[in-house]
């Protein structure tokens, strides 16, 4: 598919000051062995891999904004010491979550859901009210986690691929 082909996919917006706890999801994730925490800094160069292995490069340039602060504006789901998913914040623009994304055979326990929910509040926490959501695939997902609501006319936003064609 050509980018000029590509669906739209329309940014969503989330009220900050009405996120719900993510302890619950933390704790079962835990208790089942899965540590969803921030990266070390040397753990950049496999995380960096890991997203070029099972997404796009454009979003492993991405996240490699996210190691320019401290602590860095990601967050990792390891698992027996492999990393099953990841997600970032202030990467593409500031007060933007994305990107994210989990392994294949991780999906569906709900680690999404918590890397999410733990970037939403990190934004909060810096002092944001609202945040992005860019180029949402999802929205059902994102309605449902975090009560997010679609930004009419915003495809294809800051993604407007036909400026690199010119």
């Amino acid at each position: 598919m050509s980018m000029n082909n590509m669906p739209a996919m329309n940014d969503m917006l989330v009220r900050l000051y009405e996120l719900p706890d993510v302890q619950d999801h933390l704790k079962r994730l835990g208790d089942a062995g899965m540590q969803i925490r921030r990266p070390n800094c040397w753990e950049k160069p496999l995380l960096l891999d890991w997203i070029r292995t099972h997404f796009i490069a454009s979003w492993m340039q991405e996240c490699e904004i996210a190691f320019t602060v401290r602590p860095p504006s990601c967050f990792i789901a390891v698992h027996h010491d492999a990393i099953e998913g990841f997600a970032c914040y202030d990467c593409t623009r500031l007060n933007f979550f994305g990107p994210t994304g989990v392994a294949d055979n991780a999906r569906g326990k709900g680690i999404g859901t918590a890397l999410l929910l733990l970037c939403l509040h990190a934004m909060k926490d810096s002092g944001y009210a609202y945040a992005i959501i860019g180029g949402v695939g999802p929205e059902a997902f994102y309605t449902k986690t975090a009560g997010a609501t679609r930004i009419e006319r915003s495809s294809p936003g800051i993604y407007d691929f036909s400026l690199l064609q010119r």
